[in-house]
């Protein structure tokens, strides 16, 4: 079922809220004690929830396309009342006392919160592979890692235990899930969703956005939660196939099928090039030291408890630390050059389409990747392709492509220019329909 399907079904009166709520709660039940998507079930709210919103559609009160949608907010999100872990043992027993702006906003579009995502330890991480809530697990194959950070959400969204989903994205968090666990996930331009209310990693690179299971619902959460969304022109786009960088060390099944996307867009009536890049290893680079500065800049006040703080996040902390304040400045002087370069590509071509990731979902515990015959750490692998967006602060939307050979969902991404999201949800629209 998706998003569209259920609010026609509930706008024609085919189920109520509340039957839409409890066959959502009755699949978390049954699914989540194997997949462990879900830090905290918000059970009896939700259905109270439903009954006030069948009563609002029984009076012709209906708030919009969300409205009865059940969804689950990534554990990182304020949600007035219930608890926010970040996934970490120090804000185990956290409860704030306000929705985080996100929250609010879909709340107010009628979407129905079911429960709190798990998620890697303070968004920090590629794998979800959580020291005190235990492992988020891929449910296409649950000894695999679902992607991190917003690995609870993806999986989530792909398991049926939600209809929609937030995520945070700092490096890769919300299209790294959306690609190995088979749904979409949009990083919007940067602050174009409110953060208000979410529990920072590193302030210059966070962002927020919607995980669902098409291109189509995943419009319909951002139509909600962005400021001043609206669609553009339709035209036939302009598309890009990077020569350089992108298709760079990537397992030969994700480059394959990320080409073919290309030429059915061509197919469909896209005008398709390839182009040539600035250097994009810089604009990770420059991710890396703005993201371990600004994140140990947040995370040093908490040292003093690092015995409930992971190793792998840990580790990180320090390293953050030992970076000189040179180092950050000279990073966010070159980010502004980088993207003046960068800038230039909007010039010739509407949109980008480039792998997420350069692998498959690596087994969960494994450090390293093989990917063509060369070993990769799993966090620099994950995060290569997808880190460069955050540095830019460009939209980009994750989808599915196809599947590998062991039937694992492989994932491409569209990229925009900033405040160009419409384009991206059109072009991947027009695209989910072709691949199917």
């Amino acid at each position: 079922m998706t998003v569209e399907s259920a609010s026609a079904a509930l706008r024609a009166r085919r189920m109520s809220v509340r039957e839409l709520t409890q066959e959502t709660l009755a699949q978390i039940e049954s699914l989540n004690p194997r997949i462990n998507a879900l830090i905290t079930v918000t059970a009896e709210a939700a259905l109270d929830r439903a009954g006030e919103l069948d009563r609002e559609i029984a009076a012709g009160q209906i708030r919009g396309p969300l409205h009865g949608i059940p969804v689950v907010h990534k554990d990182c999100l304020y949600t007035a009342g219930v608890r926010t872990t970040g996934g970490s043992r120090i804000f185990a027993d956290f409860v704030p006392d306000r929705d985080a702006a996100a929250v609010a906003r879909l709340d107010r579009a009628g979407a129905i919160t079911v429960g709190k995502a798990g998620m890697h330890e303070l968004a920090y991480g590629v794998t979800s592979n959580n020291p005190h809530f235990g492992a988020v697990r891929n449910p296409w194959d649950t000894e695999r890692i679902p992607g991190g950070s917003s690995g609870g959400s993806a999986a989530a969204v792909a398991a049926g235990m939600a209809l929609g989903a937030t995520g945070t994205d700092t490096g890769g968090s919300i299209r790294i899930p959306a690609s190995f666990c088979g749904v979409v996930g949009l990083k919007p331009t940067y602050d174009r969703v409110d953060r208000t209310g979410v529990m920072p990693l590193a302030v210059t690179l966070d962002h927020v956005g919607p995980i669902a299971g098409t291109v189509r619902d995943v419009a319909l959460l951002f139509g909600a939660l962005a400021e001043g969304h609206a669609s553009g022109a339709e035209e036939k786009p302009r598309m890009g196939v990077p020569e350089n960088y992108f298709f760079d060390r990537v397992d030969s099944k994700v480059a394959e099928l990320v080409r073919a996307a290309a030429r059915k867009a061509e197919a469909l009536g896209a005008r398709v090039a390839p182009v040539r890049l600035p250097d994009a290893e810089a604009l990770n680079v420059v991710g890396r030291v703005i993201q371990l500065s600004e994140a140990s800049a947040i995370f040093e006040r908490y040292l003093a408890r690092r015995e409930d703080i992971g190793d792998d996040v840990l580790a990180l902390i320090e390293q953050g630390r030992l970076i000189p304040a040179t180092d950050y400045v000279n990073a966010q002087r070159l980010r502004r050059a980088l993207a003046r370069d960068f800038a230039k590509v909007w010039t010739e071509v509407d949109c980008l389409i480039a792998p997420v990731t350069p692998v498959l979902p690596p087994s969960i515990g494994e450090m390293s990747v093989t990917i063509n015959g060369a070993s990769e750490d799993v966090r620099i692998a994950c995060t290569r392709l997808a880190r460069p967006l955050n540095v830019l602060g460009w939209p980009a939307l994750a989808m599915p492509c196809g599947r590998s050979k062991s039937d694992l969902p492989i994932g491409m991404q569209l990229i925009g220019p900033p405040g160009r999201e419409d384009v991206l949800l059109r072009v991947g629209a027009a695209l989910e329909d072709a691949l199917k």
